[in-house]
């Protein structure tokens, strides 16, 4: 019976686990009289138009399209680069349609050791980030395409907060205006936009286009970019994938923060007000001689309805410390799962160990190390309870057997749970201490698993030897092997407690069956699992050590209770064997 509980228990968070990573999040309805797919500026990197909502960008680079003829009263006549930089990241802007190029990040490395990317550059048909579209074409073409005055362009190599003023003004009027503002230090943009003299709207979409652009790294443990929405009114943020996307892809309401996302980096508007906003689902394919999966990105743009004056925008890491220190409400964008009251004080753990230690991979060894420790006592208590049950499995089985050609219908079956409910009192065994203590420990192992998976600490940080990135699966799979291999002893040590034999032989394939789904884990978490189980291993012989060796009573078969011969001429009839600890003699009456 205990087995049949853990493998329930193991079962439904199985399921539980499953149900929330694949089922389908209700997608919020669309706002009365909005249109159907968003107006995406497909023009290309260069000058981009207003074509109609689509859903796929374009195959090929858009080719430029033309600018008003008017001349350009203050602009530059020759494109250009601006480069700034902060403590955090380097910033590229292009002084044609004063537009962000390129964002690096400094303290994240991609695949080449180089400071991680976050703007998509392989997808020419979409638009950069800060493409502004108005209602009228014509304006959109030009305020994109032409060529700004730039002042604010800090020395090469000075770091410090930053202004960019990017202008432009032609003959006929039409003047745009496009302010930037990073900080010393952080991961924000501040962003403002003035139209005026033309005919289109004073408050323009801001198109970011593609994001996140670290989805090259297809070898990444990493979930797809999702979008994602915070309403002010919302207690979790939503996230939509391309598949509700398609279904619906503009929304209005007043928005905490709002943009895309994936496993390890975010860029969304920080409270943006009430707004619009809209995506597009994109999907890259793989160049011609790769083998690497098609990725999936979304391009989304914001549209303020208050005005597109100091509008922030966060591009950097799902770093818990750096949302904290920004607004408490942006650490809900890590997702967390339904452990995260769990998950944060471990995280902050993590840290200070690694304070201590200066390697997240043997941090993980020390913090699991402490988590065991603490949980020691339950799972103490959990194998002397199913000691217990070992002990009185004879006597559980004979009854069992005494009733075992009655249905499950028949009232006289009830008698069999009466006579093992007296036998569990007499003896001090309580079925479900075995299981409950473990139960407890469940919520750790959880947090843990979403701790490990999601945290950018991890991205990256090496273990030792062949281990040079915790967020990435074991190239050489030994540590899943390791698993596999102490789970396996970890099952044989278990004291047997009855059941089906099946059963028990399905309980020793488990390990099998668990070390090929974790193949692909990231190595932070295997880490984890195989600590455990070591502990687990090294625990269970402590405590046999300490309880002693099991007293297993054995019950006689029924052919051999007969009548003996006793001496001095005595006979005696043979005692009913024991039923729930309790013995019954029948004395016969001497010759």
């Amino acid at each position: 019976m205990e087995r049949r509980v853990l493998l329930a228990i193991f079962l439904s968070f199985l399921v539980l686990y499953v149900y929330r990573a694949l089922v389908v999040t209700p997608v919020p309805k669309p706002a009365a009289g909005a249109p159907a797919a968003a107006p995406i500026a497909a023009g290309g990197r260069g000058t981009p138009s207003q074509p109609e909502a689509v859903t796929n960008p374009p195959a090929a680079t858009a080719a430029p399209l033309p600018i008003a003829a008017a001349a350009p009263a203050i602009g530059e006549g020759r494109e250009r680069d601006i480069r700034v930089e902060n403590r955090d990241v380097i910033a590229v802007f292009t002084t044609r349609g004063a537009r962000l190029k390129s964002l690096r990040l400094k303290h994240y490395l991609d695949q080449a050791r180089q400071p991680q990317e976050l703007v998509e550059k392989e997808i020419e048909s979409l638009p950069l980030p800060f493409t502004l579209q108005t209602a009228n074409e014509q304006t959109t073409r030009v305020i994109n395409g032409a060529v700004y005055e730039v002042s604010g362009d800090p020395a090469a190599g000075a770091s410090g907060p930053v202004d960019l003023r990017f202008q432009y003004r032609d003959d006929d009027g039409l003047r745009s205006v496009k302010q930037f503002h990073l900080d010393a230090s952080g991961y924000i943009i501040t962003f403002g936009a003035t139209i005026a003299g033309g005919s289109g709207d004073e408050t323009p979409t801001i198109h970011w286009g593609p994001a996140v652009g670290d989805a090259g790294e297809v070898s990444r443990y990493s979930q797809k970019a999702e979008a994602l929405l915070f309403g002010a009114a919302d207690t979790k943020p939503q996230r939509l994938q391309a598949k509700d996307l398609s279904k619906q892809s503009v929304f209005d309401g007043d928005f905490k923060f709002a943009g895309v996302d994936d496993n390890y980096f975010m860029i969304v508007a920080l409270s943006p007000g009430p707004c619009k906003v809209s995506y597009q689902p994109v999907t890259v394919p793989p160049p011609a001689s790769s083998k690497d999966p098609a990725r999936e990105l979304v391009a989304y743009s914001v549209r303020p309805l208050q005005g597109t004056q100091n509008v922030k925008f966060f591009a950097g890491p799902k770093d818990f410390d750096v949302l904290v220190s920004i607004n408490s409400d942006l650490t809900q964008a890590i997702n967390f799962g339904m452990f995260a009251v769990i998950v944060v004080p471990l995280l902050r753990s993590l840290k200070w160990v690694h304070g201590y230690i200066g390697n997240y991979g043997w941090s993980i060894v020390i913090l699991t190390i402490i988590i065991n420790a603490i949980m020691f006592p339950l799972r103490h208590k959990s194998a002397v309870s199913m000691r217990k049950m070992q002990e009185i499995q004879p006597e559980v089985k004979a009854i069992q057997d005494r009733y075992s050609k009655l249905k499950a219908t028949d009232p006289a079956k009830q008698k069999m749970n009466q006579e093992l409910m007296a036998l569990y009192r007499e003896r001090g065994v309580n079925p479900a201490a075995g299981c409950v203590p473990m139960l407890l420990t469940f919520p750790v192992l959880f947090a843990m698993w979403a701790l490990l998976q999601t945290s950018i600490e991890l991205r990256g940080a090496p273990w030792f030897g062949w281990i040079h990135d915790l967020s990435s699966h074991d190239p050489y799979y030994v540590l899943p092997v390791l698993m596999g291999a102490t789970s396996f002893w970890q099952q044989k040590m278990m004291p047997a407690t009855g059941g089906d034999p099946a059963q028990q032989k399905m309980m020793m394939f488990m390990p099998l069956f668990m070390m090929f789904i974790f193949l692909w884990l990231p190595a932070g978490a295997l880490i984890y699992y195989v600590v455990t189980n070591i502990w687990t291993i090294g625990q269970q012989y402590l405590t046999n050590y300490l309880i002693g060796p099991p007293n297993v009573r054995t019950m006689r078969p029924a052919a051999e209770r007969r009548l003996k011969r006793v001496g001095g001429g005595k006979t005696q009839a043979a005692a009913n064997d024991r039923i729930g600890g309790g013995k019954t003699e029948a004395t016969a009456n001497e010759r």
